[in-house]
């Protein structure tokens, strides 16, 4: 074959399969995130069996099969579920085809996005919200993770990811990677800044001193069976315990709170919002690109539109 020749191929994609297609996608900067590479890897690993599995060629697929498939699999799901689906295997697909200029199929019309019906009552009343953190009941680590959640305005998952050495305590601060791989700067306030050195403190007597200095910050109850160890960077070496994971948080949540962890980063910017906080700062603090997408954040809650709503009420008699 001459060099024009294996261009032209290497241009179609003719011999390129899911699986070569799928596993240079995923490797990709934009998914470094390890939960979004798991959410993405996930939704594409699963379209690609229902369309014939990853020896098949990316080029032999037709757009009526990605519609199918992605109906098979999503169609009768929520609407947040069918987008979140829908959206990585377009993009994936969309890369294929404009950055590697391979022959791909596309998402066709027909499986377009769906209407999600925002719930406005997903912000928790900044009163309610304050009851709810101070509560003497709820154990040290919970309450470290639900304040600083709260304060940091990021993703549980961002927070989940941090290690002790990871943290500015004297400016407050860390460095997170963002959903799109970015690493950024997360701020707490003094709420999380009391906590902390609790949180950190060892037992008396530790062979490893006082406090913690490495490892993941927010630790599992129990040390982890062989069978289910993880690797070393999600192991505490003065303890031995593992990362605490987002599953356990979402139930422990759901037992402490009545919340799921995404309410603390929607309550937050709703309660910006309500303080008059411009939106250029509040997209700083919740690290969104997208105005339209922080937007749905900020409604105003119910508490101050019931605030404002004194301002219609008749004027009361003087006499």
């Amino acid at each position: 074959m001459s060099a024009a020749e294996a261009k032209v191929t290497a241009l179609r994609g003719a011999a390129v399969t899911l699986a070569d297609a799928a596993d240079e996608f995923l490797s990709t900067h934009r998914l470094a995130n390890p939960n979004t590479h798991r959410a993405y890897a996930s939704a594409i690993d699963r379209t690609i069996a229902a369309v014939g599995g990853r020896d098949r060629l990316l080029a032999d697929v037709a757009d009526a099969e990605i519609s199918e498939a992605l109906t098979a699999l999503w169609g009768g799901c929520a609407p947040a579920t069918w987008n979140r689906n829908r959206a990585a295997v377009s993009s994936w697909l969309s890369w294929c085809s404009s950055k590697k200029r391979w022959a791909a199929p596309s998402v066709p019309a027909e499986a377009e996005r769906r209407r999600e019906n925002v719930d406005h009552t997903k912000a928790v009343a900044k009163t309610k919200l304050e009851r709810l953190l101070s509560r003497r009941d709820i154990p040290l680590r919970d309450k470290t993770l639900y304040r600083m959640l709260y304060e940091t305005a990021a993703r549980a998952s961002e927070i989940l990811s941090l290690n002790v050495d990871d943290l500015d305590m004297d400016n407050r601060k860390a460095p997170v990677r963002s959903k799109g791989g970015d690493v950024e700067w997360v701020y707490w306030d003094a709420g999380t800044a009391r906590l902390l050195p609790r949180l950190l403190r060892l037992p008396d007597g530790h062979r490893d001193g006082v406090v913690r200095t490495r490892g993941p910050l927010f630790l599992a109850e129990r040390k982890p069976v062989p069978a289910r160890r993880p690797g070393p960077e999600h192991i505490c070496p003065h303890t031995g315990r593992p990362r605490l994971g987002y599953d356990r948080v979402r139930v422990l949540m759901e037992v402490h709170l009545g919340l799921d962890p995404h309410q603390l980063r929607h309550s937050a910017a709703t309660h910006l919002g309500e303080a008059k906080v411009p939106l250029q700062l509040i997209m700083a603090k919740t690290r969104h690109k997208n105005p339209r997408t922080a937007m749905r954040y900020t409604r105003p809650g119910g508490e101050a539109v019931a605030e404002i709503t004194a301002v219609l009420a008749p004027s009361r008699r003087t006499h």
